[in-house]
């Protein structure tokens, strides 16, 4: 189903890039596209009309399918926590205690010098 609609989706686009492209101007006749002769294509009403609908519906399909896709690529989205032990939180330890401070090494006087020996 998704790849139908995937194949659906990019032919949708491809087409209403190329209606979007083919379309004239504003009061250009479509037949100027294609050499321009003085008849026009798609009749007396010209390619206005057929080119606008085929826009419209091409446009309504392309969304169609973007929501149909979105909503089924939601559907098959996992969690990345599913299917994972649940673990019981750890138990909190006691604060540390404050050990003591080892008593360093005293350090020893200076020598004394001679004459303070006196």
């Amino acid at each position: 189903m998704q790849t139908l609609l995937n194949v659906v989706h990019i032919t949708t686009c491809v087409l209403l890039i190329l209606v979007v492209l083919i379309q004239s101007g504003k009061g250009a006749e479509i037949s100027a596209s294609f050499g321009g002769s003085s008849q026009t294509v798609f009749g007396s009403s010209g390619g206005a009309n057929f080119f606008t609908r085929l826009t419209t519906i091409l446009a309504g399909i392309f969304m169609l399918t973007s929501v149909t896709l979105t909503m089924i690529a939601n559907r098959q989205k996992k969690s990345i926590f599913e299917g994972q032990p649940v673990s019981a939180p750890a138990e909190t330890a006691a604060p540390a205690q404050p050990t003591e401070a080892k008593p360093e090494a005293k350090a020893e006087a200076p020598a004394q010098s001679p004459a303070q020996a006196k």
